[in-house]
């Protein structure tokens, strides 16, 4: 998705950032949700999952296969947010949901793009010191989402690439900049600084 928005969730309130992406994907801007498991809830993790268990118990009197669905995995309750702040029944509300995108982890083609945060929805900054706070992924894994293990496998291993990459892309940078400081000396170095190279 060219031109998309890449938030990293960890560390951010799921109701506030849900909120600003609404508003932002409304406004025709492709956004793409990445590390939803490390998104924050206030409160305490025990009244959280009392809470999300009364959420699961809601259900149709008669035909249960209608709905209402309860998703567990950390990136369906993000979408799931989203979704509850836009008017999703009509045409525009369903082309701004085809906008978004929420993974868990940071899959292939995001890992190579650059993340951004939205502090206006970050819990350091919006949550008041000394105040419980849940993460999603634990409370995901408390009511039946089995990937935690697994996201936290692929995730080491994505560290454990970007830090080799990174490593590789600064000595590569400061053999350029060695480079071009030797050629800067040179007589052609110094003649092609009077033209303005």
């Amino acid at each position: 998705m060219a031109g998309a928005i890449v938030i990293d969730a960890k560390g951010h309130l799921l109701g506030r950032l849900a909120s600003i992406i609404a508003k932002q994907i409304l406004n025709g801007e492709h956004v793409v949700v990445v590390r939803c498991e490390a998104l924050n809830i206030s409160g305490e993790f025990f009244r959280n999952k009392l809470k999300y268990h009364d959420y699961l118990r809601k259900s149709t009197r008669y035909n249960k296969t209608k709905g209402p669905f309860h998703f567990r995995a950390p990136s369906r309750i993000l979408y799931k947010a989203i979704r509850g702040m836009l008017p999703h029944k009509t045409k525009r509300g369903q082309q701004a949901m085809e906008r978004l995108k929420v993974f868990e982890g940071v899959p292939t083609p995001y890992d190579k793009t650059k993340r951004v945060v939205v502090p206006s929805a970050l819990r350091v900054l919006r949550l008041k010191p000394g105040r419980k706070y849940t993460t999603v992924g634990k409370l995901s894994s408390a009511v039946g989402w089995k990937y935690e293990e697994v996201v936290a496998k692929l995730e080491e291993k994505r560290r454990v690439q970007g830090a080799e990459y990174y490593a590789k892309k600064k000595a590569l940078t400061k053999k350029i900049n060695a480079a071009n400081a030797a050629n800067a000396e040179t007589e052609v170095g110094k003649q092609l600084a009077s033209f303005g190279y």
